[in-house]
């Protein structure tokens, strides 16, 4: 887990570069927003962090989102959408925003 000084690369302010990332069933984000190429359906996030924060992922392809992980909602996605998702620690899972 990362550290809350390490929290500035998973904020949306200042400068920063997407990380680019092949989708697979677990995901470990590297700051805010990840692209996410491939179709391959995402099951897990693995948290940076234990307290809440929010994430950004941007679908390169059409691999959408699974409920069977720590994901609360399965979501379908759309080649170039952006996806936020919400960690809430008191159930460990990530809710998928809209």
């Amino acid at each position: 887990m990362a550290i809350p000084s390490d929290f500035a690369a998973y904020t949306p302010y200042g400068p920063q570069v997407p990380s680019t990332i092949a989708s697979a069933a677990t995901i470990t984000p590297t700051g805010f927003l990840t692209v996410l190429t491939g179709n391959t359906a995402v099951v897990t996030i693995t948290p940076p962090f234990t307290f809440a924060h929010m994430l950004a992922v941007q679908f390169a392809g059409v691999a959408g989102v699974t409920a069977a992980g720590n994901i609360a909602t399965a979501k379908a996605s759309v080649a170039g959408e952006i996806v936020l998702f919400v960690y809430n620690p008191a159930t460990a899972k990530y809710v998928p925003v809209g």
